[in-house]
C-alpha cells in the first residue's frame, strides 16, 4: 500500500468517512488538535455506533429489547441460581424502582423471569432467570458475536491481538486518569 503525507498525516489509498472529515480546512483551526488522535477517537466512536446498532438489531430479531438482555445478562452473571434482588437490578442498570418492575413486568410476561419470595427479607422479591430466559440470553449473545466476528474477519489473528493491546493501553489510561480501579462503569 503507498503512502503520502497530506497535511502532515499519512495518507493511504483506501479512505474512509473520517479521512474525508479530517481533510476539512476548517479543522486547522482549532487549537491543540492532532489529527491522529481524532482520526483515534473519531473511528473508535464510529465502530462503537455501529457495532452497538449491530447488537440492538440482533437482539431485536430475537424478540428482545437491548434493556432486556441486560436484565437477563445481569442474573446470568450472578451465578447459580441466577438470582438478585429487584433492587439489586435497578441499581445496577441505574434505575427506579418503578421502571425495573416495568421491565421485570415484560420479562415476567414472556416467561423468561421469575419473582420469587426474598428468603431473607418476608417484604422482598428475588427474581431468577428461566431456562427459557437462559436460552434467550445465550442465543442472541451467541447471534450478535457471530456479527461481530464477521467485522473483525477484517483483520489477522495478530492484528486483532494488536489491536486488543493497543485499546487495552488506552482503556488503562482512562482508568489511571478516573481512578478506576478496573471496575466496571
Amino acid at each position: 500500500m503507498t503512502m503520502e503525507k497530506t497535511r502532515g498525516r499519512k495518507k493511504t489509498q483506501e479512505r474512509d468517512h473520517v479521512d474525508r472529515w479530517l481533510e476539512s480546512a476548517w479543522l486547522e483551526e482549532i487549537p491543540n488538535l492532532d489529527f491522529e488522535v481524532e482520526g483515534i477517537v473519531d473511528r473508535i466512536g464510529g465502530l462503537a455506533r455501529r457495532f452497538k446498532r449491530s447488537h440492538h438489531a440482533t437482539l431485536e430479531e430475537h424478540g428482545l429489547s437491548y434493556e432486556e438482555w441486560e436484565v437477563l445478562g445481569s442474573l446470568r452473571r450472578a451465578g447459580p441460581p441466577f438470582r438478585r434482588s429487584a433492587g439489586e437490578l435497578a441499581a445496577r442498570s441505574e434505575l427506579s424502582s418503578g421502571a425495573m418492575t416495568n421491565r421485570l413486568d415484560r420479562l415476567e410476561k414472556a416467561e423468561l423471569v421469575k419473582r420469587l419470595p426474598d428468603p431473607n427479607d418476608r417484604r422482598g422479591v428475588v427474581v431468577e432467570i428461566t431456562k427459557a430466559g437462559q436460552k434467550a440470553w445465550l442465543d442472541s449473545a451467541g447471534a450478535a458475536a457471530g456479527r461481530e466476528a464477521l467485522i473483525a474477519a477484517a483483520l489477522s489473528n495478530r492484528e486483532k491481538e494488536q489491536l486488543n493491546s493497543l485499546l487495552r493501553r488506552l482503556m488503562l489510561e482512562f482508568e489511571r486518569r478516573e481512578g478506576n480501579d478496573g471496575k466496571t462503569p
